[in-house]
């Protein structure tokens, strides 16, 4: 026979071959070669870690891994992000300002503007997409937050998840955060996993050890000389705070004396560990208004326990992302890998204040509350006191822990004031050979020019024939190399949610914009921060050329970044969405056996709104279980038969249950109804009907708004964390046992007083601050 476009005759194994191997020259196409000496790189970054919050910055929480990697390496003492996550991120990844990056804000809003479109942008490219190209592979863990809302479903689009942006592997949470001992939806690669119910003693910190490890062994023992990316982004130590009982019971009594003092010895030790320079001034407790914390000793004894709880579970929480980086280090050492291994460490923004005045064991209801004033209750959160860190209760602690997380620095995450975006930065790589404190103002956008130009890899101008936006950030080498090298990046610019700043040299402008009051350069305050590097003396009144000056080079980067429209304070870029959202709020039939219906889309037929769920089952005597379950410890609702025929509806108002009977489900049933009117102030009213006749009713139950339910959608199943403890612990996900045949959802009018129907009126509202 003869093979179509053969040079000769071919008659199999052991026949007659024309042009033989021996006797041609072989041609292989290119492939990129990084080379034998390319470092491995590790990114590590936490989640709302404050300056102050590891022990070689200045903690008496015992971070030993991170300290002996600082110790052996490059500790920045002078190094800022955005004051928020998502941007942070997506400066990280791209090295380019992240407005123009597309994600001036977090991926959980889309107003329509192009620096705010939740996802980055086409024309900038990824530290995994620029890398892959260069031959390396690339490994994403953890949180990713860089995919809107109504992107993150089974359906997708999935342009903007990570690996369609360079990751060859992904494993973790692409929303925001999660329940970090039952996670509600993990995602491995471009799939959702589907997971009934976690192990007993299970924690996501753990779990993505684990497989960054695995991708590192993996990948080593597949290709020896193949060099890797690994960017890491913990989920901690964003709220919920919540911890293993192991490392919870390591930090008991430790904050018993309170924030202030706290506060003050975190400062003293910052002085004598030499990250902040002699004589630098702990400014005075946070005041502005919104942002006051009280003096601890004002404080009751049961406010003083429970909020020093809070802390022991925060304090456990950053112990275990330490045990993390030395389990991960101590892989890389196993393999042979670390001397070779440019392992960085850094927080993407400043402690968070999300927990406000008070603190909370239920984080979505804290939420919520910024537009229910009636729903925060201390008391009932004193009451759960010992389940503080666990998987029942979602907590934040109170923004006077913020506050000493921040040590030595003013306000908070989301604030441009340096509180909001100092964070600790440590630099390790042994065959680098550099080491010791570095004090030199430097930004998150310069980490990807720094790792390009010591590994070889050309950031390309162009690529798949789109050209790319420059980076904005500046080589980091000549700062590595020595502790007086000048960083000569220029100014930088700092916008979120309304609030400005702008840093250049010695000099910095900042604002802290109070929603809904107007904007303008009245609001400009000046520091000198060569001499006051804590913001305590504003010269705004002694220098107005400087003032304006840089409230000019503000605007010509704000136009630049395209960081217009600035966030008022209506909450408009919350409430409207674009027009591809709009079949998400369709209705859907679930059949039985189908996976979690993902968040975003099952909050969509609920949010704000009254609704049906109408049950199809061929329900006989003795079946029982869970029809439906929308939800999780942090809020939800389900309805239920149990084990002797009664049907069930509970709902969890951010942690508080309320159980409605409805009474026996006779042999035969067919359907049965759930029905929620939402009348308004925040309200729900809920009715049960079986084969259409009325069974039960329950006025005045918490509207669930806002995040929660956090956990999607799940028919004749409760997985993963519960709507209600109780039920768990009795039944576990309790699936049902009879013929469950589909639930479907029915979305109805909106509340009265719902956002959506107001968005001419908050347009409008927005426009007296433009």
């Amino acid at each position: 026979m003869t093979t179509p476009g053969a040079a000769g005759p071919y008659e199999g194994f052991g026949g007659t071959v024309g042009n033989t191997f021996a006797g041609s020259e072989s041609w292989w196409p290119p492939r990129a070669d990084p080379g034998p000496d390319a470092p491995n790189i590790v990114i590590v970054l936490a989640d709302d870690l404050g300056f102050a919050d590891l022990g070689c910055y200045g903690s008496e929480i015992p971070t030993p891994n991170l300290d002996r990697l600082a110790g052996t390496g490059v500790q920045f003492t002078n190094f800022h992000v955005t004051p928020m996550c998502s941007p942070t991120r997506a400066a990280l990844l791209t090295g380019v300002n992240p407005h123009r990056a597309g994600a001036g804000h977090v991926a959980n809003s889309d107003p329509g503007f192009p620096g705010y479109a939740a996802e980055l942008a086409d024309d900038v490219a990824t530290a995994a997409e620029v890398f892959r190209d260069a031959g390396y592979s690339t490994f994403a863990i953890g949180k990713w937050h860089l995919t809107k809302d109504s992107d993150l479903s089974d359906a997708g689009p999935r342009h903007s998840w990570p690996c369609q942006r360079g990751f060859d592997r992904y494993y973790g949470v692409l929303d925001a955060f999660t329940n970090l001992h039952h996670p509600h939806r993990l995602v491995e690669d471009n799939h959702s996993v589907e997971l009934d119910q976690y192990p007993d003693g299970y924690y996501v910190t753990d779990d993505l050890t684990d497989r960054a490890i695995s991708m590192i062994r993996h990948t080593k023992a597949s290709n020896p000389s193949k060099p890797f990316l690994l960017y890491f982004a913990h989920i901690a130590i964003h709220a919920p705070l919540q911890c293993k009982a192991s490392d919870l019971a390591r930090h008991r009594g430790n904050y018993d004396a309170g924030w202030d003092a706290l506060r003050r010895s975190r400062h003293e030790r910052q002085i004598e560990l030499g990250v902040i320079p002699e004589g630098t001034v702990l400014p005075p407790r946070n005041t502005e208004e919104g942002d006051e914390v009280a003096p601890w000793e004002s404080l009751a004894p049961e406010d003083q326990a429970l909020f020093a709880r809070y802390m022991e579970v925060y304090a456990a929480m950053v112990d275990s992302v330490d045990q993390s980086v030395g389990r991960l280090y101590g892989a890389l050492e196993e393999l042979g890998e670390a001397d070779n291994t440019i392992f960085v460490f850094l927080s993407d923004n400043g402690a968070s204040r999300e927990g406000e005045a008070d603190g909370t064991t239920s984080y979505f209801r804290t939420l919520v509350s910024k537009n229910v004033t009636d729903m925060e209750d201390v008391e009932f959160d004193r009451t759960r006191i010992d389940l503080a860190g666990g998987p029942q209760t979602l907590v934040h602690y109170p923004r006077g822990w913020a506050m000493a997380s921040n040590t030595p620095f003013r306000l908070y995450k989301i604030n441009t004031h340096a509180g909001g975006h100092s964070v600790p930065f440590i630099w390790h790589w042994p065959r680098g050979g550099n080491q010791g404190l570095r004090d030199q103002w430097s930004h998150i956008t310069d980490l990807l020019p720094t790792l390009c130009e010591l590994s070889g890899v050309a950031r390309p101008d162009e690529r798949n024939g789109i050209a790319l936006q420059p980076v904005d950030g500046r080589s980091l080498v000549p700062v590595l190399g020595s502790a007086e090298a000048a960083h000569q990046r220029g100014g930088q610019l700092l916008e979120m949610s309304g609030h400005r700043g702008y840093y250049d040299g010695d000099w910095e402008i900042v604002t802290r914009h109070p929603p809904l009051t107007p904007f303008g350069d009245h609001e400009w305050e000046l520091y000198d921060l060569a001499n006051d590097r804590t913001e305590t003396r504003d010269l705004a009144g002694e220098h107005p050329e400087k003032v304006a000056e840089l409230a000019a080079a503000w605007e010509a980067e704000a136009r630049r970044n395209q960081v217009y429209p600035l966030e008022e304070g209506s909450r408009l870029r919350y409430v409207i969405r674009p027009e591809y959202d709009l079949p998400l709020q369709e209705p859907v039939r679930i059949v039985a056996g189908t996976h979690t219906l993902e968040r975003y889309r099952s909050q969509m037929l609920i949010q704000w709104r009254s609704f049906d769920v109408d049950v199809e089952l061929h329900h006989h005597a003795g079946d029982a279980g869970v029809l439906v379950s929308h939800g999780d410890q942090g809020g939800g609702y389900a309805l239920y038969i149990e084990e002797g025929g009664e049907l069930v509806f509970v709902h969890n108002g951010y942690g508080v249950v309320d159980e409605l009977r409805c009474g026996p489900v006779p042999d035969g049933t067919e359907h049965l109804r759930l029905s929620i009117e939402a009348p308004g102030s925040w309200r729900w009213n809920a009715t049960v009907a079986v084969d259409g006749q009325d069974r039960a009713r329950r006025e005045g139950l918490v509207m669930l708004g806002a995040m929660a339910p956090f956990e999607g959608i799940n028919v004749g199943i409760d997985r993963r964390s519960p709507v209600s403890w109780a039920v768990h612990e009795a039944h576990g996900t309790f699936p049902y046992s009879g013929n469950l045949v589909a639930v479907t959802y029915t979305p109805g009018e909106p509340a009265p007083d719902a956002g959506t129907n107001f968005l001419d009126l908050l347009r409008e509202i927005g426009l007296a601050y433009e």
